[in-house]
């Protein structure tokens, strides 16, 4: 995160914090906390259709990121050979996955900078959504926390995409910009460079600049209110309150998209100012403390790093990209029928249940008393399932027990009687793995009315 002006004093940090702990969500984790609201609950579900981003591997690129650091005279900053080679590193990771890529070069400070754009096939460009972080450190220091974490998690999250072979109704966008920390020059250069047309074509920009604080906070941008309320939902169902972002307004790579009018969003752990008490009661860390004692500071090093914020952080970015631009649910075809073709992974036993869900609309009355339900799952055991089609009215109807039935693999159709339901509405498919040991996922389904 680039430095525009002096850290704020405590006192100031202390009275702004306070007046945001009336943001929080949910009670803190160590005290009893009341039932999750219908949002969070609805959240809930629709996070089971984003996957779980391992952190394992985000810790991995910060590793890696560590090594080129302590390769290239100790940072990864703007000119300095370390970035480039932090460009190169993400780079062959999009490029082996199927994205493609194109450097960027722009000039600051008497060197050469660049840009990293990854664009993922399909999805309506006219409508782009687009996830970005800066890659270059200051160069007191190898930027692990500010900010290879940011990079970090959107080039996992980037790599989960490619896994999922994704089909997104909208145009999925990453970016890793340069030459952050003098000032966004590289995101600046890039908005400044899109022709008034292609700004308009971007319909949000999300941000992610420090995301795994040692001591941290769970800050989310106010920027756009449909973006924030993305994020503050995700967190709602882990019952993590939130506060709205303050430290880093005007210092970060969103701020050349929000100047030209394009919606912003984005997630923040902390830099330096204090931790409060407050906070500290419902986030755990150490009041008093900076959220990031060393931030631009030689040891940002990778074990200036918080395992849980960067967990939590990592599945927020995925959960926010499969919300803004994964669609599955077709247009309905002249039968009468809508199918969702999104593969979701069925987590193994005790994981709670997954859904899936289809939008119905356009059509009059009730549905039929023989609704086709057809399902294609791959499993290794299909005796370890139960599923549900969940109709409009939260009603379910039992469609597969579990049992000892050791065959893989469900590809039937089945017969509803669903003529209590309005046709219209959304319509949910609930998995769960009651068994051990065997896994799989949800190929597709399809209503047939």
């Amino acid at each position: 995160m680039h430095r525009s002006y002096p850290p704020r004093p405590l006192a100031a940090g202390a009275a702004l914090a306070t007046a945001a702990l009336t943001l929080g969500l949910l009670a803190p984790a160590a005290h009893a906390a009341p039932p999750a609201p219908a949002p969070a609950r609805a959240a809930a579900i629709a996070a089971a259709s984003a996957p779980d981003i391992p952190v394992a591997n985000v810790k991995a690129h910060l590793t890696q990121l560590q090594q080129i650091a302590s390769a290239n005279g100790g940072n990864r900053a703007h000119g300095r050979s370390g970035y480039k080679a932090s460009l190169d590193y993400v780079k062959g990771k999009l490029d082996s996955a199927g994205f493609t890529t194109s450097v960027q070069q722009f000039s600051s400070s008497g060197a050469t900078g660049y840009n990293l754009i990854a664009d993922w096939p399909g999805g309506d460009t006219s409508r782009t959504v687009m996830a970005g972080a800066h890659l270059d450190s200051v160069t007191a220091g190898p930027g692990i926390n500010d900010n290879g974490s940011g990079s970090a998690g959107i080039l996992e999250t980037a790599l989960a995409v490619s896994r999922a072979q994704l089909k997104p109704d909208k145009h999925l966008r990453f970016a890793w910009w340069g030459a952050e920390e003098l000032g966004m020059v590289g995101s600046r250069y890039y908005v400044n460079s899109l022709a008034g047309g292609d700004r308009s074509k971007i319909s949000g920009y999300l941000n992610f600049d420090m995301i795994g604080s040692p001591n941290p906070g769970y800050f989310v941008y106010d920027d756009d209110a449909t973006l924030e309320k993305i994020f503050k939902d995700y967190f709602a169902t882990l019952s993590i309150p939130t506060e709205i972002e303050t430290e880093g307004d005007g210092r970060s790579d969103h701020a050349p998209f929000k100047d030209a009018g394009i919606p912003v969003g984005g997630l923040f752990s902390g830099a330096d100012y204090t931790k409060t008490s407050a906070q500290a009661q419902k986030w755990g860390g150490s009041a008093g403390q900076e959220f990031d004692a060393c931030y631009h500071a030689s040891c940002d090093t990778s074990a200036n790093i918080d395992t849980t914020a960067l967990d939590h952080d990592s599945d927020a970015i995925a959960y926010a990209l499969w919300q803004l631009a994964a669609g599955g649910t077709t247009p309905p075809d002249p039968g009468g029928s809508y199918e969702n073709t999104t593969d979701l992974p069925i987590p193994d036993s005790p994981a709670p249940a997954v859904t899936s869900s289809i939008t119905v609309s356009g059509r009059t009355g009730n549905a039929p008393s023989a609704l086709k339900v057809a399902v294609n799952i791959v499993h290794t055991y299909s005796g370890d399932l139960v599923i549900d089609l969940v109709g409009p009215s939260g009603r379910a109807y039992r469609l597969h027990n579990s049992s000892s039935d050791s065959t893989p693999n469900i590809d039937t159709t089945y017969t509803v009687n669903a003529s209590s339901e309005t046709s219209n509405g959304t319509w949910k498919l609930r998995i769960q793995d009651k068994g051990p040991q065997d896994t799989g996922y949800l190929n597709s389904w399809k209503l047939t009315f």
